[in-house]
Formats: C-alpha cells, sequence, structure tokens
C-alpha cells in the first residue's frame, strides 16, 4: 500500500471514529451539564494521554510548539466539544451532523492559512460545492427553527476547522499521536477547573445511557480518532485528507437512526450522497 493510501485509511478511520461523537454528544447531554461534560472528558482523555507519553518517554515539545498546541486545543479540546454540547441542547444529532459537511472546506481554508497549503482550482470548485450543499440544506430546513443551535455548530466547525489544520501541520514534525496527547496534557488545567466548577450536586439522576456516551467522547473521540486524524492529515495532506470528513455526515445520520431513533429525512441523505460524491471529486484533485 502506497503512502498516499496509507494518509486516507488513517484518515478514514479518523472520522469513522468521530462519527459516533454528536450522537454520544447528544445521549450524554441528555443527562450531564454541557460545561461539565466538555471539561469532565478532556480530563480522562487527558489522563490517557499522559500515561501514553509516560510509557513511551516522549521527550517534551519544544518552547516554540506551545502556541501551536494551545492553539489546537483551544479548536478540538475547549471549542468543538463545548459549541456542539451547547447545539444538540437544541437540536437534534442528525441535525447537527450535517453541519460537519462544512468542515472539509474550513480545514482546507485553515490549511493555506496555517500550513501554506496550494491546490488546483478544481479542488477548490468540489471544496465550496461540498459545503454549498449543507448551507442549502441548512437554509431549506429553517435556521428560525432552532437558530442557537445552528449557530453553535456554525462556531463549532470553524474551530475544529483551525484546530484540525493547525494539528495537521504540526503533526508533520511531532507526529500525529504525539499532537493530540501533549495538547490534551496542556489544556488540563483549565479543564480540571472547568470540571470542578461544574460540577454537579448529584448524579443519581444520570441515565447509564448519558455514562456510555460520555465515555465514548472521552476516549475515543476526544483520543484515539485524533491519533489516526492526525497522523492521516500529516501523511497526505490537510485540505486533500480533510475531504473525507464530508463523509462523516453520512456515518453519523446512521448511527442517529440505529441508535437513537432520530428521524433522517430525504434531504438528510441526498446532501450526503452529494457531499461524498465532492470527496471523490476533491480526492482526484488534490496536489
Amino acid at each position: 500500500m502506497d503512502s498516499k493510501a496509507v494518509s486516507w485509511l488513517n484518515g478514514f478511520v479518523g472520522v469513522a471514529i468521530f462519527a459516533g461523537s454528536l450522537p454520544a454528544t447528544r445521549v450524554a447531554v441528555l443527562g450531564l451539564d454541557p460545561f461539565f461534560l466538555t471539561g469532565a472528558r478532556a480530563v480522562v482523555a487527558a489522563l490517557l494521554a499522559a500515561s501514553w507519553l509516560l510509557i513511551g518517554r516522549v521527550a517534551r515539545p519544544q518552547k516554540s510548539d506551545l502556541p501551536s498546541l494551545a492553539l489546537v486545543g483551544f479548536g478540538v479540546v475547549l471549542g468543538f466539544p463545548l459549541l456542539t454540547a451547547l447545539a444538540l441542547q437544541h437540536i437534534t444529532s442528525a441535525h447537527s451532523i450535517v453541519f460537519l459537511g462544512l468542515l472539509p472546506l474550513c480545514t482546507a481554508l485553515f490549511g493555506v492559512i496555517l500550513a501554506g497549503e496550494r491546490h488546483k482550482p478544481v479542488f477548490w470548485v468540489f471544496s465550496v460545492l461540498g459545503s454549498a450543499l449543507v448551507v442549502s440544506y441548512a437554509a431549506r430546513e429553517g435556521l428560525d427553527v432552532a437558530w442557537q443551535g445552528d449557530l453553535y455548530m456554525l462556531a463549532a466547525v470553524v474551530v475544529c476547522g483551525m484546530g484540525y489544520a493547525e494539528g495537521g501541520r504540526l503533526s508533520r514534525r511531532l507526529g500525529g499521536w504525539q499532537v493530540i496527547c501533549w495538547a490534551l496534557v496542556l489544556s488540563l488545567p483549565f479543564m480540571l477547573v472547568m470540571m470542578i466548577w461544574f460540577w454537579p450536586a448529584s448524579f443519581s439522576d444520570v441515565a447509564s445511557s448519558a455514562w456510555v456516551g460520555f465515555a465514548y467522547v472521552s476516549v475515543f473521540s476526544m483520543f484515539l480518532g485524533f491519533v489516526f486524524w492526525y497522523r492521516g492529515l500529516a501523511q497526505g495532506g490537510i485540505a486533500a485528507v480533510g475531504q473525507l470528513q464530508l463523509l462523516q455526515p453520512f456515518m453519523g445520520l446512521g448511527l442517529a437512526a440505529a441508535l437513537l431513533g432520530e428521524a433522517v429525512n430525504a434531504s438528510m441523505i441526498w446532501v450526503t450522497v452529494g457531499a461524498a460524491l465532492c470527496v471523490a471529486g476533491a480526492r482526484r484533485f488534490a496536489s
């Protein structure tokens, strides 16, 4: 298997893991406060990351890497988890998942800004087309129905794209799993304070399903998924491999319907199919 295929395989595994994030978060926020959930999931993931770093006796990052790691932490440790948790108090996971179709374009743009990547014009045509499908879906569904949730999701996409691009850039030198591990460890003091500050008075009313969702986003979404994802971005290019995120809504909708029993309408399906075709086109013309 050539290096390009390996990079896309790693990226695909990461996307497949991330596909369960929003359904799991939706289940978790039904019983847990969004701010507590965001802090607690990061603390669990950071403890796993610290253990991995200690076992591997990994050298500390250079001081010059700290601003980049802080940017990654802001985007994917704090920003995206918190904003999506807040969004899922207002909208279903099926509705929120479609907005993830904007992530590839956002990641690609930040790849240009932060990592200096360049791609053929046709690549941008497919990338913009895939994102336009998502925007048109949101407009058709009606932003006024749950505008708070939609705005939270749009903000989440922006900060996540930034975190993905910066993490992918840094992974070229530090390695994929080292980047997310150090970003989690660096974020630990702040996230620990957040967890304690929003600690619930009682956990007696928290359903077991909420704890399952919490476990998934803590171990898989916040840690293991990034090991594969950043490795794929570093190997195959931020914007190119980032187009795989257009497949995430399709996977997520299936999980939302199968596990949560949420309604998946024809519009959602057509948008995700169209987005998947845009992935194929973007991959064909990526530099």
